[in-house]
């Protein structure tokens, strides 16, 4: 399958009060069209930071200091802004955040703010109108591209199985439950009939049962509407899930990627290992890793995992190794990998 996505050797990093964060360090990954790609690292590996650095989205004390984002065959980092503003975030790619309320003022009926994401982003939008220089307050919504933006409104709310479309429209975000909350945001993400949905952990602040209809419900529509999705998450559990391929972050750094059953079945890299190793045992045992994640400030040379790997040797600190082919999809960067000749 051809890559719908592509980012290659992305270096980002953030000025703080205590110095300058080397956030990702030289980041490659790529997404297929209609594949969901799970991006899995502890929190703080800059898995949100990818993210927002495709969307566009960084804030001022961030700097993209090498790489390219390439999205159906243009680099986003070199488009203009107010092109990708218009033809890319939000249209072409669309977010789900971990938390709805991120999204979803409380003042407003559901309804009102859905219809005005639609006014801007529907695909149904006229491109010769979003391109008058009239301000944005005074631009009209044309009443028969609002009725049929109101019709795919509801038929989405029906595929996302909200109870009484029609009624859920009316109410206000807090009239919802969490898991409502959230099929309304994958809602809105799909409406606008995206290429790529970027997921940020968006089960993580709900209950165990509803985790499971939520994942279910995205697969299934993004499976039958061919939509790609980047899917970050800490769990484990639920990257083998939904996901078709996993790729594993570490401290601003991808470690491993590979189809989701080679991945589980047979991980190379000493992280990857160490992160499958310490998920709770049948017995219940609970194995850490030993040792600390690195300062991003100071981060360590080369493999940023190596002070804490079983197979470090001096080259692992000299500099970062390349992405080593093991079969099919499956890469790792490691000087040093497990059970590979």
């Amino acid at each position: 399958m051809p890559d719908l996505l592509s980012v290659t050797d992305l270096s980002v990093e953030f000025a703080t009060d205590r110095g300058v964060a080397r956030v990702l360090d030289r980041i490659s990954l790529s997404v297929a069209a209609g594949e969901v790609v799970g991006l899995v690292g502890e929190s703080g590996c800059g898995k949100t930071t990818l993210g927002r650095t495709i969307l566009g989205i960084l804030p001022g004390s961030a700097r993209i200091r090498s790489g390219a984002v390439r999205f159906k065959g243009r680099d986003l980092l070199e488009l203009d802004p107010v092109a990708v503003n218009d033809e890319v975030r939000g249209r072409a790619i669309t977010f789900i955040p971990q938390d709805p309320w991120s999204s979803l003022s409380p003042l407003f009926t559901v309804g009102t703010q859905i219809m005005e994401l639609m006014k801007w982003k529907s695909p149904r939008r006229d491109e010769r109108w979003s391109r008058e220089r009239w301000p944005a307050l005074v631009r009209r919504y044309a009443r028969d591209r609002r009725r049929a933006d109101l019709d795919a409104v509801l038929d989405v709310l029906r595929a996302v199985q909200m109870p009484e479309p029609e009624r859920a429209l009316r109410r206000l975000p807090h009239e919802f439950s969490g898991g409502q909350r959230q099929r309304l945001m994958i809602a809105m993400a799909l409406l606008p009939s995206p290429d790529l949905i970027i997921a940020d952990e968006p089960t993580t602040a709900l209950d165990v049962t509803i985790q499971a209809q939520i994942l279910r419900l995205l697969r299934d529509l993004v499976k039958g509407r061919r939509v790609s999705v980047l899917f970050t998450t800490h769990d484990l559990a639920t990257a083998y899930e939904i996901c078709d391929r996993v790729v594993v972050m570490y401290a601003g750094q991808e470690m491993e990627s590979a189809p989701t059953d080679a991945f589980f079945g047979g991980p190379a890299h000493p992280y990857t290992r160490k992160l499958l190793e310490s998920l709770p045992s049948p017995d219940g045992d609970i194995r850490d890793i030993p040792g600390e994640v690195p300062s991003l400030i100071e981060p360590p040379p080369g493999c940023r995992f190596h002070p804490r790997c079983d197979y470090a040797t001096a080259e692992c600190g000299a500099g970062r190794p390349e992405a080593r082919a093991l079969g099919g999809e499956h890469r790792v960067r490691c000087y040093h990998p497990v059970g590979v000749a």
